[in-house]
């Protein structure tokens, strides 16, 4: 097979990077670590890359055949086991690439480390198998076990960067509680002994930012969209972003809906039907669950045509379509006269195989924003996201230039002493949530 288009000509960042995943085990996490290991062995192209254009060549992003991957995980299944599952049951991947990935990826799975369940609730208790999950006896104790296993991967791979990235299962909604606020209101919540204070995506959250590290939100939970979070994260220097990658029927509306905007059609409904399988398809049984997946799919619609379009979203959980995700899209518009006229697509794709190439883009991009010595929330990114933080513009084709602009316009300096210094006190251990 050739070698991916930018192997020979493009010249790559030297930084030494890691890519820690929260569900590292899951489809998704097991797909990046066989596409990295593919890129690495020039098994594969860089396909669905979007850092893989011609756009950023002038930009020197890392080789994403060099990261080192590692992650949390509460279940027993391993890298091999859940691509050997995706190849059988959905009938993902070649046969030849998962055989000359294995060693690799058996060798990635010692970088993989016991999860929390701290905050969890009932839908992801019921998938989690592996022993000692419960036991932290608070939010602050969780918080800085997880943030050490980070920092003790970077140390033992001796990385300039580590970024942390959420592609765990879906959580249900959170209660607003009056320690999110500000951190020091948090900080001493945390501390108590059985407090539940946060869900668990918030205290991974915050145990990257304690380690130092980018932390991206991939999922729908809550992760960094805390007030307190965001505040500890500026205050240690930490870039993020979130929430909810836009791979599929997201995607196709946030470019179609454009379209009636510019044409002065005013679109009278938009009704999205989802079907899918996998495990991420069985958590969003959950009505709780499901709520906070369909609130980031459902509000993009009237943000870009404004006006009040009854939109309508639906996701039910089909066990035999495994990693393969269909959505059909009904779109009732208004023409010249009041002529009232439909438009309709039909999208299918595997969940796993568009999300993969993102992580390995947020990745690249994150680092390179960590290097400018960026902090805060990663705007710029907001077009892989369908409910990007800080971000307001949900048309597709202005995000990409954004994304372009901030990317192409600057270049990055080398890591800087201080953020190595953000990452680990004075005896190389996390700082945990010391003021």
């Amino acid at each position: 097979m050739r070698s991916p288009r930018k192997s020979g000509a493009m010249k790559y960042a030297k930084d030494k990077v890691g890519l820690w995943m929260i569900g590292a085990g899951g489809r998704v996490g097991s797909a990046v670590a066989l596409g990295v290991t593919a890129l690495a062995k020039r098994l594969t192209q860089p396909t669905g890359l979007v850092s893989a254009l011609p756009v950023f060549d002038s930009v020197r992003l890392i080789d994403p055949g060099t990261i080192v991957i590692g992650g949390h995980e509460v279940r027993s299944e391993t890298l091999l086991d859940a691509i050997d599952a995706a190849h059988k049951k959905a009938n993902l991947f070649d046969e030849k690439v998962i055989r000359r990935c294995a060693p690799r990826l058996r060798a990635m799975q010692r970088n993989l480390r016991p999860g929390s369940l701290y905050g969890a609730g009932p839908t992801i208790r019921k998938l989690a198998d592996l022993r000692g999950l419960e036991r932290e006896r608070s939010g602050a104790a969780a918080i800085e076990r997880l943030s050490a296993d980070i920092d003790g991967f970077r140390r033992r791979h001796a990385l300039d960067c580590v970024v942390v990235i959420h592609v765990a299962s879906s959580e249900p909604p959170f209660r607003r509680n009056a320690a999110h606020a500000r951190f020091d209101k948090l900080q001493r919540t945390l501390a108590r002994r059985g407090a539940k204070v946060l869900p668990t995506s918030s205290l991974y959250a915050l145990a990257a930012i304690e380690a130092g590290c980018p932390f991206i939100n991939f999922t729908p939970s809550w992760g960094v969209n805390v007030p307190a979070i965001q505040e500890r994260a500026r205050t240690r220097g930490v870039p993020f972003m979130g929430s909810d990658g836009k791979t599929g029927e997201t995607l196709v509306k946030s470019i179609l809906a454009p379209m009636f905007a510019m044409r002065h059609l005013p679109v009278l409904s938009w009704v999205g039907q989802n079907i899918l399988g996998n495990r991420d398809g069985a958590v969003l049984q959950d009505p709780k669950t499901r709520q906070s997946k369909i609130r980031t799919k459902d509000k993009i619609v009237s943000r870009i045509v404004g006006g009040s379009p009854t939109t309508r979203v639906s996701i039910d959980y089909v066990p035999s379509l495994d990693d393969w995700k269909v959505a059909w899209d009904f779109i009732h518009f208004e023409g010249f006269l009041g002529t009232k006229m439909s438009m309709q697509f039909t999208w299918c794709g595997s969940d796993s195989i568009l999300a993969a190439p993102l992580i390995i883009d947020l990745v690249r991009l994150s680092v390179l924003a960590w290097k400018k010595g960026e902090s805060g929330p990663m705007r710029h990114l907001g077009f892989f996201f369908k409910d990007p933080i800080g971000v307001d513009e949900h048309d597709l084709s202005t995000q990409w230039r954004r994304l372009v602009e901030h990317v192409t316009m600057s270049r990055a300096a080398d890591f800087s002493p201080r953020g190595v210094a953000l990452r680990s006190d004075t005896r190389g251990r996390p700082r945990g949530l010391k003021p």
